[in-house]
């Protein structure tokens, strides 16, 4: 069975939300942290809500609600999202509030909000959508595995055009903490000089993307999604040469068949040594990209990975601005996602062309 990416929608640090010029004009930022363009969320959002509804619930809800009106559809069968940090703002709120008010006469809206599964739940309510309902808290793969999820459900006929999204925030405390821990970069950077800065850490990120995932093959859908894999802490780079050589040997691929690879690179040093020992391996000749510069890093940025490949595919075009390396010039069929997350949590995507 073929499982197709009907439609997408992204909000990130990138006009990727409401636009059809793909990554036509990319934002310079200067500083160690990216934050998510946000649209008019009165479009997607009853205005009498938005006022209680946090950051990353009105990212995730809009973000889905585009995906469905791209894809002309009014309710999906299923809605899985994928988050690592979850709602964040919320947490923190109801959690200064028990210090502030000395556990007394709490508001429980915050407390209500401050779960994980709230954005999928949000976007239940807001579609009066009864279906199955999902969320995966799995650190550095939670995106993947709602991917996974999805797949497998398809697979099995239990649902068709399902909604899958990964979605997380960054806020002010969040980023001060994970800044602290090394993470992200301590000195401002462009993060279009990301890349050639060879320090540690990397630039804090933040951004919500769904698809409509559906197993009917159409010519508005805007590529296949063939195939995923994930991996947890593999044992150095010749372990994750021949995982990476037997997950497309699985999949009746080979390294020669990849037109474009994907890669997360980070611009911190340590997690990107990984990277570069691949790209002078396993792809020395095959064609590089790379994303994080306009995401940023987090958890769940392989979905903001997917919306790239996935574009780059119906449009038939790599933007410049991701090229690392080029050796082809035709427009790429079969795309190659590796992404990892803190070296632990890593990830194989295969979009091909329909």
């Amino acid at each position: 069975m073929k499982i197709f990416i009907r439609s997408s929608a992204c909000i990130s640090p990138q006009n990727t939300f409401g636009s059809d010029n793909f990554l036509a004009e990319i934002i310079e930022y200067n500083g160690t942290r990216l934050k998510a363009i946000e649209p008019d969320y009165k479009e997607f959002i009853d205005p009498k809500l938005l006022r209680r509804t946090s950051h990353i619930i009105k990212m995730g809800v809009a973000a889905a609600m585009e995906c469905l009106k791209k894809g002309n559809t009014e309710m999906p069968g299923a809605i899985i999202t994928g988050t690592a940090y979850g709602c964040l703002e919320d947490t923190i709120t109801f959690l200064s509030r028990i210090i502030e008010q000395d556990e007394e006469l709490l508001p429980p809206t915050a407390f209500i909000q401050s779960t994980h599964n709230t954005v999928a739940a949000q976007i239940a309510l807001t579609l009066k959508c009864h279906n199955y309902n999902s969320t995966f808290v799995h650190k550095g793969i939670s995106f993947e595995s709602a991917l996974l999820d999805a797949m497998m459900l398809l697979k099995e006929n239990e649902a068709d055009n399902i909604l899958v999204g990964g979605t997380d925030e960054m806020t002010d405390v969040s980023f001060t903490i994970l800044t602290r821990l090394g993470l992200y970069k301590r000195w401002p950077v462009s993060n279009l000089d990301l890349y050639s800065t060879k320090t540690s850490g990397s630039m804090g990120g933040e951004g919500a993307a769904f698809f409509l995932l559906t197993d009917k093959a159409s010519e508005n859908n805007l590529a296949e999604l063939r195939a995923i894999r994930t991996i947890y802490r593999p044992q150095g780079i010749e372990d994750l040469e021949k995982r990476v050589i037997l997950f497309l040997a699985e999949n009746s691929l080979n390294i020669d068949d990849i037109d474009l690879v994907i890669t997360g690179k980070s611009g911190n040093t340590w997690n990107d040594d990984i990277y570069e020992q691949l790209n002078r391996s396993l792809f020395k000749n095959t064609d590089l990209a790379n994303y994080k510069h306009l995401s940023g890093e987090y958890p769940t940025s392989a979905a903001f990975a997917l919306w790239l490949a996935s574009n780059i595919i119906k449009t038939e075009g790599v933007p410049e601005t991701v090229i690392e390396k080029k050796l082809k010039e035709t427009s790429p069929k079969r795309i190659l996602i590796y992404n990892h997350y803190q070296n632990k949590y890593h990830s194989l995507m295969v979009v091909a062309a329909i």
